[in-house]
């Protein structure tokens, strides 16, 4: 076993879920190589091409990665993992939002117009490249799914911006992509919207934390509302230009709102939730043309921290 590779305890946990496979002539080659493979690349931002020999063909483990990151295999494996934490009271619900940018290196831009036929649409089974035939009905197409690659233009090059929701323990919960220039406020409603970790047993996975603490980037009023009807606590400052039009308005401005500044101490987890995925060289650098490659990448980088933490 080489250093970042799978230990046995976390590959027990692992490989209940995964698609079948390793017998003579069948579909997947043996699993626990080519992950052991992905995780070399993403912890050390090697090209593809430079994997060591011990990992088998590089374009076995590319393509297992794109499959996987396509079709929703490692966000799966993720789920679950969060499900048996969640079961063993292993989540503190008292989450933190933020965002960081990423540069993208310029090998990442010049992504062709048009979708691969290959890359498995919405619907697809987990682990197979099979569309729902409901969803074919439909006519839902990869550019619906993925109308952008999440690359910003900025002075210093491409950026892409990585939203998370990270809960008490500085684990992320769930991940949005966006370009570099777009701001943390508006993709509040869409970062907590992926928070879904399912029950062990029989239930609804749990959608909602208990509180929710975010920085001054999210002080909108329709942040507020949104968090409001969701029943959600909430500790978010309020800027001082906002304060000034509040008073301003006299009693039309409505009543200041509340914020504990003690509990908002506690938000320093989600920066260090960045930290640890920063660690990834394959996070911190954005190599990949496709944003759902490169959101598998951060997705499999999430998983190691909940087992290795």
């Amino acid at each position: 076993m080489g250093r970042g590779d799978l230990t046995n305890a976390e590959w027990d946990r692992l490989e209940p879920f995964l698609p079948p496979g390793g017998a003579r002539g069948g579909r997947w080659s043996d699993h626990r190589r080519v992950i052991n493979g992905v995780l070399y690349r993403v912890r050390t931002g090697v090209q593809w091409r430079d994997l060591p020999e011990r990992f088998g063909p590089w374009e076995t483990v590319y393509k297992r990665h794109r499959r996987w990151s396509g079709d929703g295999t490692w966000k799966m494996l993720l789920s679950r993992i969060q499900a048996a934490e969640d079961a063993a009271g292993g989540i503190d619900w008292d989450v933190s939002v933020d965002s960081t940018a990423v540069r993208a290196h310029q090998h990442a831009a010049g992504a062709r117009k048009a979708p691969p036929a290959a890359f498995p649409e919405r619907g697809a089974a987990h682990g197979t490249n099979q569309v729902d035939p409901v969803l074919r009905k439909l006519g839902v197409r990869l550019a619906e799914v993925v109308s952008s690659e999440c690359l910003g233009r900025s002075r210093g090059g491409f950026t892409t911006k990585i939203h998370l929701v990270a809960e008490g323990r500085c684990r992320p919960l769930a991940l949005v992509l966006t370009p570099g220039h777009h701001g943390d406020g508006p993709q509040l409603e869409r970062v907590l919207e992926q928070v879904s970790v399912p029950r062990a047993g029989v239930g609804r996975p749990r959608i909602r934390p208990d509180s929710v603490l975010a920085d001054k980037a999210y002080t909108s009023r329709r942040n507020r509302r949104y968090l409001r009807r969701r029943g959600i606590r909430h500790t978010i400052p309020e800027r001082l230009d906002q304060q000034r039009h509040r008073r301003n308005r006299g009693s039309r401005g409505g009543r200041p709102a509340g914020f504990d500044s003690e509990h908002y101490k506690k938000r320093n987890t989600v920066e260090r939730a960045i930290n640890r995925l920063k660690g990834f060289r394959a996070v911190a650098t954005r190599y990949e043309k496709r944003a759902y490659i490169y959101l598998g990448t951060v997705t499999l980088a999430t998983l190691m921290i909940w087992l290795r933490t």
